[in-house]
């Protein structure tokens, strides 16, 4: 077997002795070291100190286990380096007072150099490799251009992103104009990650669910295929289109490194309709609030239904703040003490 780590052999489609491991949202709020932190710091003070960001994205790494770090930071840097104020409110999430509204509003957004108001990503980023010191990859992430969209034209979160989707609708070209511009930010931004030593990218595409079919070939996969295909030369790219189960066989052909899966979809029905791609995911996160001896039960029954190959054990979104950190062991001892049957 390579020497190389687990988890990029796996994203390569190289041969494995177990599925590799990590978890979306391991770096964070259910760890009690992290909510000491909280407790000291602000939402923005931890995300732009590299000190701080490195010591909560290796916090997992020496707690629960898992095969790859993934950095501590947030999708909503890319609007602040194009111009747009950010609040993170406390009980209710990220704010952004100024939307998209108009031309004007998009015309005045900054495009070129904005990446370099990021700086302190790139920096975290080398704190990171440099503390972890080879002990596991690291992963750097970005939110997908509708994604970014939606919360740059709604202002905040939103069950139905109604604003964001009726731009789409009845303006499509302002529409097309403002996840144009997002994505070249998000693409310039990557490339820093990347040369900052981001072993592999996540592109988290969260509300893309909300679209149809049609809709999502249309607003949302030409700027995930552009962003991959900018970057992929340079490190293995996961895509995670949250809720858009109906767009694997586009997704596969697209030939990423792996897709991310939500729980929606059976392992076998994913297999087939993307046979040439790693498959990540899909545990449902509210089942580690589940038994220990079931939370293994059932991780192991999922790595049976994915096969060993060609698979990264993952849940199917982020964890929720409450989950125990006995669960998340679980899962993860689950996953490292497999053997194929």
């Amino acid at each position: 077997m390579s020497k190389e780590h687990l988890f990029l052999r796996a994203l390569r489609g190289e041969q494995v002795e177990r599925p590799p491991v990590w978890l979306m949202r391991q770096a964070g709020r259910y760890l009690p070291e992290y909510m000491e932190l909280k407790r000291k710091y602000d939402f923005f003070t931890r995300i732009r100190t590299p000190e701080l960001a490195t010591e909560i994205t290796i916090q997992p790494i020496d707690i629960v286990g898992p095969d790859a770090a993934i950095l501590f930071s947030d999708i909503l840097v890319i609007p602040e380096a194009m111009g747009v104020e950010v609040q993170m409110i406390a009980g209710k999430g990220p704010y952004l007072p100024k939307t998209m509204q108009t031309k004007e509003d998009i015309d005045n957004l900054r495009v070129k150099d904005a990446e370099f108001d990021l700086q302190y990503v790139y920096d975290a980023i080398r704190l990171t490799k440099q503390e972890l010191a080879g002990r596991v990859p690291l992963i750097g992430f970005a939110g997908a251009p509708f994604t970014i969209f939606c919360y740059m034209v709604e202002g905040e979160g939103s069950k139905t992103f109604s604003k964001a989707k009726s731009l789409c609708f009845a303006e499509p070209a302002l529409a097309k104009s403002l996840l144009s511009k997002i994505t070249d930010v998000t693409i310039a931004y990557l490339l820093k990650k990347i040369e900052a030593g981001a072993d592999a990218i996540q592109v988290f595409d969260s509300w893309s669910g909300l679209l149809s079919p049609h809709d999502f070939m249309e607003f949302s996969f030409p700027y995930l295929q552009r962003i991959h295909d900018a970057i992929r030369s340079k490190v293995p790219v996961i895509l995670f289109p949250k809720g858009s189960d109906y767009a694997l066989k586009e997704l596969n052909d697209l030939n990423p490194a792996a897709i991310g899966l939500d729980w929606t979809i059976s392992p076998k029905k994913a297999r087939q309709l993307a046979p040439d791609v790693t498959l990540q995911g899909n545990f449902d996160p509210s089942k580690l609030y589940m038994s220990r001896e079931e939370i293994m039960r059932q991780t192991t029954d999922m790595i049976h239904q994915f096969g060993m190959q060609r698979y990264v054990a993952n849940l199917g979104h982020g964890m929720m703040p409450t989950i125990p950190v006995d669960s998340v062991k679980a899962f993860i001892e689950a996953v490292k003490s497999y053997e194929e049957l």
